[in-house]
């Protein structure tokens, strides 16, 4: 979801302000529960390690079920 000031807006995770999100956070799908971990990035998506989450391009999508990155939530281990 786009907010009117243009900002994603992430479920659970600091009300759609990405840079609120740490460069280092693990976020979940909340649909199938697949783990976006920035460390090791996104084989399926070519998105290198030590990409944050909030640095994904606007298309990309779980690649697990194909939801939107909107879906996803902050994981506080």
């Amino acid at each position: 979801m786009v907010r009117r000031d243009g900002m994603s807006r992430f479920e659970g995770s600091f009300l759609g302000d990405a840079n609120r999100i740490a460069p280092d956070a693990r976020l979940e799908c909340k649909v199938c529960w697949h783990v976006y971990d920035p460390a090791t990035g996104d084989p399926v998506w070519q998105v290198a390690p030590d990409t944050p989450f909030s640095a994904l391009p606007e298309h990309w999508r779980c690649p697990n079920c194909d939801g939107d990155k909107d879906q996803f939530m902050v994981l506080h281990d």
